[in-house]
């Protein structure tokens, strides 16, 4: 399968975040190559979206990758566990699509080692569980996602997509009923 074009990362964040299901999110690592089908990503409007890091173009050293060009990791830590993002908009628009569940496709030995006894279904079924299972950590931030060793390549297309809510946004005004999240219908690895 093909490694996803820089050009793919350009559509509007919106679409980028359906686009990318059933996408292959792909990391290797000393230990191995782990890897999963994209089943759900949720999108982050920062300019007018209250739920983003970015909200009203707010620039730290955390955001600056969302206000370069698309298509770059977007890592940061939440509640201990390293969430993975893929940087879109346009340069100097900072928005971000968040990858909450992966299914699992190479490497799930190893994503077993890393989340311990876990249910198959339990693997990846979560952006912090995912980053885990994949070996994603804080240090990717920034890479391109047209690399190794953190990359995304062609995948499959799903039959049916679903939208609905974001999750555990509460705090964000009349943001936490955007309906920016995307799953693939009935994948047993989305979140929830």
């Amino acid at each position: 399968m093909n490694v996803l074009p820089k050009d793919f990362y350009e559509q509007p964040t919106l679409e980028l975040a359906r686009s990318l299901l059933g996408c292959e999110l792909v990391k290797e690592t000393d230990e191995g190559t782990a890897s999963g089908y994209i089943v759900e990503t949720e999108a982050y409007i920062g300019p007018v979206d209250r739920a983003a890091h970015s909200y009203n173009y707010k620039r730290t050293k955390r955001t600056e990758v969302m206000f370069g060009p698309s298509g770059y990791a977007y890592t940061y830590v939440m509640h201990t566990h390293c969430l993975v993002n893929v940087v879109s908009g346009e340069e100097g628009s900072p928005e971000a699509v968040l990858i909450r569940a992966v299914e699992p496709l190479e490497g799930i030995n190893l994503m077993y080692e890393r989340r311990g006894d876990k249910k198959e279904k339990d693997l990846t079924n979560g952006p912090g569980k995912l980053t885990k299972a994949l070996g994603i950590i804080r240090s990717d931030y920034g890479r391109p996602y047209d690399n190794p060793p953190l990359y995304i390549r062609e995948g499959f297309k799903p039959a049916h997509i679903s939208q609905g809510k974001r999750i555990g946004i509460e705090n964000s005004g009349d943001a936490r009923d955007f309906p920016w999240r995307f799953w693939v219908t009935d994948n047993k690895f989305v979140s929830r």
